[in-house]
């Protein structure tokens, strides 16, 4: 008698119904398992032997692709960010409810110890983990110093994830009347006004044929001519024009250059909201644009894109040879459009115009920092 994997005997018929050919089949299988295994533990000695020799180090992402994460003199090289949306709201209620308290909970650090301890595979028991050590260390009983210090990958998850996230949440004012009220929480919006619908789906990654062959870099949001589009983050206008991509479009980045926000196919005629230029600040929030469906032509001012929407993306620096070129470095935003739902500017239509505006006037500290920063290097 022979044991089947479930448990129960098979017969005499078991080698007359092709039980040998099973047996083989099972034994190619364990085989293959065995490889896997030693090829894992060989990728794992390599990244070791590269760290201790001191010339930086490697990790395999999700799609088997050698990423650089660290070493001296240089930065990284890659980032995935599969962080869910579930995740985010868990990490960021955590760091807002412990605001002000002995043990402030960093949104960013939670989500990079769930990313060290998962490689970055965020999923339905996530949420669970971010609050079963938000429980610990709120209870004393450890620190992230310590839950992280012999973490291979914490500090690579933490700059990554802190280059995506970092200028997000926190400390900003809003005018009631005419008083300013201060808050702590999130201060970034979604790229779409409130009231205006729209639709998506994750479509990163997706085949775009125009001029050349390439994966589609961004997220797009279906919607209707001439909705409002705002900043995601305050920061500065570092392009604004054609270009034969993504037709009228605007480039942001963050104060502290580690973030381009991407904002491509605006309106024909009256892409841009009134005055903006390159090199003007703006604040998160703030009008920039109008949805359209610009671009794929040389020729300026043309809507040959098929669908009204915006596409919009978030590129990450590191260095500013990433900047542009085949090493530039841009995230999924699906599930961070998705997060960032839940703050929309309200904003409304300014007279018989094609202008709209915020209604909320929202002063950010780390706009007024780098105004100071700008009239200071001026004098």
């Amino acid at each position: 008698m022979v044991r089947a994997a479930g448990g129960e005997y098979m017969g005499k018929n078991f080698l007359k119904k092709g039980g040998i050919r099973y047996a083989i089949r099972v034994e190619l299988i364990l085989l293959l398992a065995l490889g896997c295994v030693a090829m894992s533990r060989e990728l794992t000695d390599r990244w070791n032997d590269s760290a201790k020799q001191g010339g930086g180090s490697e990790w395999v992402s999700d799609t088997g692709e050698a990423i650089e994460v660290s070493a001296e003199g240089n930065y990284i090289k890659w980032v995935e960010f599969h962080v869910t949306c579930e995740a985010m709201a868990a990490a960021y209620e955590l760091d807002v409810e412990t605001y002000g308290k002995a043990m402030h909970l960093n949104w960013i650090e939670l989500l990079a110890y769930v990313g060290a301890k998962t490689g970055g595979k965020f999923d339905q028991n996530s949420v669970k983990k971010i609050n079963e050590v938000a429980a610990k260390l709120q209870n004393g009983e450890t620190t992230m110093d310590e839950l992280t210090q012999d973490m291979e990958y914490y500090d690579y998850y933490l700059e990554a994830y802190t280059a995506v996230l970092d200028g997000m949440v926190g400390e900003f004012s809003l005018k009631e009347g005419e008083e300013w009220q201060k808050y702590y929480g999130l201060k970034a919006f979604s790229p779409i006004a409130k009231g205006f619908d729209y639709s998506h789906y994750d479509d990163f990654g997706s085949s775009r044929s125009y001029g050349y062959s390439r994966p589609h870099l961004g997220h797009d949001m279906m919607g209707q001519i001439g909705t409002p589009v705002v900043a995601v983050e305050s920061g500065v206008v570092e392009a604004l024009g054609w270009n034969q991509y993504g037709g009228w479009r605007i480039g942001i980045r963050s104060f502290d250059g580690k973030r381009y926000y991407y904002y491509a196919h605006l309106r024909q005629n009256y892409p841009y909201a009134e005055g903006l230029k390159e090199g003007d600040t703006v604040t998160a929030g703030d009008v920039i644009g109008y949805m359209g469906h610009t671009g794929y032509s040389a020729k300026e001012n043309v809507n040959n894109i098929e669908v009204v929407h915006l596409h919009w993306g978030l590129q990450l620096i590191f260095d500013e040879s990433q900047k542009e070129g085949n090493n530039e470095i841009w995230i999924d935003c699906y599930e961070l459009t998705k997060f960032l739902y839940r703050n929309r500017s309200e904003v409304a239509k300014i007279g018989d115009t094609r202008e709209w505006r915020r209604t909320r006037e929202m002063a950010d500290p780390e706009v007024e920092k780098h105004c100071k920063k700008d009239t200071s290097m001026i004098q």
